[in-house]
């Protein structure tokens, strides 16, 4: 599908990034990004978002380069989504309901169709219901009287007995999460949540420690389903790992909402296994955004290991960074050619025997690592 991407830099610092980002949800989603306009705003406008000028120009550009869809680097509201569909003349939609796509598409289990579903009609019951405000207000008319008002009450209808099924499914399998964790906290069964950036390597990661082979790809949000495995540390006995869906910028508060019941295992784990892409230019800020979903979910308390992840494509060497007292607060290594997986298999066996405890917060940002010192070619 023939697809330009928009985006308006309000003066945030991490627009261009944002922005590539933007390209590879679109691409994960099965779109082709054919061009890419930008534009400056001191402010969203109120109709458009991005002002009559700048909508003339993606109106053309949609003509001249044959587009089938526009997508917004931003949320749009239901009346700004259908000024500018009206306006232009093809489908519009913002990077909330892409990211809401890219589940739906990706989500295997049963329990991840149930939250990507109920993320999808929360989404859609506000621009269904918002959409329809002119019927409400409609007091004469042919035609618009009674089957506009008989309309919106039956959607509104539909949807609201559609969510309340998805929540009661949710229930239950939270029930039955909440049991199988009283089951593991019997056994003393030490508990390790993989969390991290979408694409920071966390499947192959798990793959590599557990010798699972849970899907992993170079793509965002190419896990959704929850997986845990079990793994031997030698002394420190046997640990639960459970690999989680990855955090994004501006991730989408339905989704969180939806997939509060997947994050449970995240919020009830002794260890928290923060995978960064070392590689990634915006690494510190990637770091900040998973932060603050932690917290949003209450897992910010959690004592966290920073696994600096892909070091083989960031010039880094495999090793093990302690602060002044001694605690690990990062691993450096390589998921994807086994490089320093046994540090972090000690670092886990450390603090599963209770070796030390690590003070590391989620409010708090690490300080960047000395750039590596690489060789200087042969000549």
């Amino acid at each position: 599908m023939r697809t330009a991407l928009v985006g308006i830099d309000f003066g945030k610092g991490d627009f261009a990034a944002s922005l590539e980002e933007l390209s590879l949800l679109a691409k994960s989603a099965g779109a082709q990004p054919v061009t890419t306009i930008t534009g400056r705003r001191g402010s969203p406008d109120a109709a458009l978002f991005v002002g009559s000028g700048k909508a003339d120009e993606i109106k053309d550009a949609a003509t001249d380069l044959e587009l089938e869809l526009i997508i917004f680097n931003h949320a749009l509201s239901p009346a700004q989504q259908r000024n500018l569909e009206r306006r232009l003349g093809i489908r519009v939609i913002d990077r909330t309901s892409l990211i809401l796509d890219i589940f739906a598409q990706r989500a295997q289990s049963h329990e991840g169709k149930v939250q990507v579903e109920l993320a999808q009609l929360q989404h859609l019951a506000t621009r269904l219901i918002r959409g329809w405000t002119h019927l409400e207000r409609q007091k004469g008319g042919i035609g618009l009287r009674g089957p506009g008002e008989t309309q919106l009450e039956t959607d509104r209808r539909l949807l609201g007995e559609r969510v309340k099924v998805l929540r009661a499914k949710l229930d239950k399998l939270t029930r039955q999460r909440v049991t199988q964790r009283r089951s593991r906290g019997r056994n003393n069964t030490f508990s390790v949540s993989l969390v991290g950036y979408t694409n920071a390597g966390k499947s192959t990661l798990f793959n590599a420690l557990t010798k699972a082979r849970v899907y992993a790809a170079d793509q965002l949000f190419a896990t959704l389903d929850t997986t845990s495995r079990r793994i031997y540390l030698g002394e420190a006995g046997n640990m639960v790992l459970s690999d989680t869906v990855g955090f994004n910028r501006e991730l989408p508060t339905q989704l969180v909402a939806a997939f509060r019941a997947t994050l449970e295992e995240t919020i009830h784990a002794d260890l928290l296994l923060h995978v960064v892409d070392a590689a990634s230019p915006v690494r510190m800020d990637q770091i900040e955004q998973v932060n603050l979903v932690l917290k949003e979910i209450g897992a910010d308390h959690i004592p966290q290991i920073l696994v600096w992840n892909k070091i083989d494509a960031a010039g880094q060497e495999p090793g093990v960074e302690r602060d002044e007292y001694d605690k690990i607060r990062r691993v450096f290594m390589s998921a994807q050619t086994g490089a320093g997986v046994s540090l972090l298999r000690g670092a886990l066996s450390e603090f599963a025997s209770g070796d030390f405890s690590l003070s590391l917060s989620t409010t708090e940002l690490p300080e960047e690592p000395p750039v590596p010192v690489l060789p200087e070619p042969l000549t």
